[in-house]
């Protein structure tokens, strides 16, 4: 077959059709449209098939990328589909929401003279014609083990060890306080950039290649109704894996930080994505004069949201710069072309109003030195006050991890001093033998991908353990 790669002098990048910031904004649908054969082939065949594939090694699941970008080129796209799998328990999810400008796509060695390879929209592409073609089966053990593993919490952490365990033969339970697998994919992160769908069939393969999932479920030491105690759940599995993630909301602490119309992200999203509005008129940004504060993904998804919401401003505080920000460049991008005004370099000093928010008042700040985490350090610059109108203040400021031990009343599961569960770096195994963690409730609030890593890891070792019991 002749070489259809290292087009990439010849072929200009493509980015998936984006739809127009005016139409799109009106809706909540996703904001990019699917390759078409012909494009993901085209774009493919740009990888320059490097000898150190940066965009691998950038991966936190070290895909398999110039292989499969190869093999999408020349239409082979059930080895593609294969090969994307071999190393990640669900592409076509980690396509659309990986901040690629900032890994596999960031590292692409053709970049800046040609533009990367648009890695993720191909890798979105393989695994949903993978399902179409019919090329996606339901796992099929070569044996069935007898042992059972209980797996807690049904996001993609969760999901990803089910994947694995699966495969290797284990009887899979997951529970969750949800009546949904998916856990922030399905309730925290917006149909915009995720549809629902996509998550939903995932769901339906691990029911059909026989995980089994216990919804409505919480883990805790009371005798309520839809309740297990972290107890029973030891006994009732072989092992036990702990995947909560973390939910437990950064709260700002200023004045009037009570007032309503001060709302947290996470309760904000989750009741957008119940009905594609908010079933509060106290969360429902329509017609208000809305901040959000922060600067990561979470902020950019409350942003967008209380657009499409019928806002009738949004602005975004945050306290770095742009360049300084967290958050995925694209996904800022995509919240100034939607009318997202961004206030670089600002703190909330107070919300004032009497009942409810009705303004924010905030400061100034300028960059220093860089930090540890090689951002540059915030000093708040005195006497620099300015006043934001505000009826509805989002803080979106991340996530803590709960207070595990103290909710399933077991105090040997060790924590460290940020509330995280302590595991062995080498096994997942917790200070509780044969209970292992893993994703955002051992490492913090992290990317997707790094709980699909975590998943897989700690599966590989939960089976390595029963098998020498």
């Amino acid at each position: 077959m002749p070489n259809v790669m290292l087009k990439f002098i010849s072929l200009d990048q493509q980015q998936p059709e984006k739809r127009p910031a005016e139409i799109r904004k009106a809706d909540f649908l996703e904001t990019y449209r699917r390759f078409s054969d012909e494009q993901a082939k085209t774009q493919a065949s740009r990888c320059s098939q490097c000898g150190i594939p940066f965009c691998s090694t950038k991966c936190p699941v070290s895909n398999y990328i110039p292989d499969w970008l190869k093999l999408t080129a020349e239409g082979r796209l059930e080895e593609a589909y294969a090969l994307s799998f071999e190393t990640n328990s669900f592409p076509e999810l980690c396509g659309r929401i990986c901040p690629q400008d900032r890994l596999c796509e960031g590292g692409c060695v053709i970049e800046p003279g040609f533009k990367s390879v648009t890695i993720g929209a191909v890798e979105a592409y393989i695994t949903d014609q993978a399902f179409k073609s019919g090329f996606v089966q339901p796992i099929a053990p070569v044996k069935e083990q007898t042992q059972s593993v209980g797996i807690v919490g049904a996001g993609p952490c969760g999901m990803a060890a089910a994947v694995v365990l699966r495969q290797r033969g284990y009887q899979v339970h997951i529970y969750d306080r949800y009546d949904r697998a998916g856990g922030l994919l399905t309730y925290g992160i917006p149909t915009f950039k995720l549809e629902k769908e996509i998550v939903a069939r995932r769901q339906k393969w691990l029911d059909d290649s026989g995980v089994i999932f216990h919804f409505n479920i919480n883990i805790s030491d009371k005798t309520d109704q839809g309740t297990l105690s972290f107890a029973e759940l030891r006994t009732n599995h072989d092992a036990v894996f702990v995947a909560t993630g973390v939910y437990q909301k950064k709260e700002v602490k200023l004045l009037g930080s009570q007032l309503k119309g001060a709302v947290q992200a996470l309760d904000y999203l989750m009741a957008s994505q119940r009905t594609g509005q908010p079933i509060s008129p106290e969360i429902d940004a329509r017609g208000k004069d809305v901040v959000v504060i922060g600067g990561g993904d979470t902020a950019m998804d409350c942003l967008r949201t209380a657009i499409r919401q019928g806002a009738k401003s949004v602005k975004c505080l945050y306290r770095r710069d742009k360049v300084n920000m967290p958050g995925s460049m694209r996904e800022v991008k995509n919240a100034e072309e939607e009318g997202v005004e961004f206030i670089w370099q600002a703190v909330p000093e107070a919300f004032i109003g009497s009942d409810k928010i009705e303004s924010i008042r905030a400061l100034r700040t300028e960059l220093g030195l860089p930090d540890a985490g090689g951002r540059q350090s915030v000093r708040v610059i005195e006497d620099s006050h300015f006043t934001l109108p505000a009826d509805m203040v989002i803080k979106a400021l991340g996530f803590d991890p709960e207070n595990l031990s103290e909710l399933w009343n077991d105090n040997t599961l060790e924590a460290s001093r940020y509330g995280t569960v302590n595991v062995d770096k080498h096994n997942f195994m917790t200070s509780i033998e044969g209970v292992f963690a893993g994703g955002d409730i051992v490492r913090g609030a992290s990317l997707v991908v790094w709980a699909v890593k975590d998943g897989q890891d700690a599966a590989s070792q939960i089976a390595k353990w029963l098998k020498e019991q």
